[in-house]
């Protein structure tokens, strides 16, 4: 017996920044789709406590992470928000190659492309409460374990841009210049 049709697929994410369980959900989707499609969502935003990574440095990370754990078929696309919602679906299949299936649980995300027609599939939430950006920003800042939330090609590109420290300026918590 054949295997089921198999479909192109699209993700969409922030990546502030890739960690173990979007790992986790890319291995899943890409076992079910023969091409999978990351959309660095709000592109545009770098610098900020929520969004401390510009798009070419999650890039990087998601690239680098995604080789080392022998994942190829994939593209990453970076897409700015333009805050108009009617027309956000159409902006986002103007950036990336086609596909017919999208993974987010974001409900405005869902919402949007269910009303243009598109199957939506919920992304699996790997151990939220450790696998979250959020919290793994917020162990940057605290000086906490981080590195074991996230892949190690993650953490050295982190390291490279000296993000933590980064982090740690942005929430005021820097080291005084010398």
């Amino acid at each position: 017996m054949s295997d089921p049709k198999r479909v192109d697929g699209l993700l969409i994410g922030r990546f502030q920044p890739f960690h173990l369980g979007h790992l986790e959900v890319v291995r899943k989707i890409a076992r079910e789709c023969d091409e999978l499609i990351i959309g660095i969502g709000s592109a545009q935003i770098s610098h900020t406590l929520d969004n401390p990574f510009t798009a070419g440095e999650r890039h990087l990370m998601i690239s680098r992470a995604l080789r080392e754990d022998s994942i190829r078929d994939f593209f990453l696309v970076p897409i700015v928000d333009i805050n108009q919602y009617g027309i956000w679906v159409s902006h986002v299949r103007s950036m990336v190659p086609p596909f017919e299936r999208v993974y987010t649980n974001n409900p405005l995300t869902k919402r949007l492309f269910r009303e243009a027609g598109y199957e939506v599939s919920a992304s699996p939430m790997f151990n939220r409460s450790q696998y979250s950006g959020t919290e793994i920003r917020r162990r940057m800042i605290a000086g906490d374990d981080w590195r074991g939330y996230v892949p190690r090609a993650v953490a050295e590109v982190i390291d490279t841009i000296d993000g933590v420290r980064r982090l740690r300026d942005l929430a005021g918590k820097g080291e005084p210049d010398a």
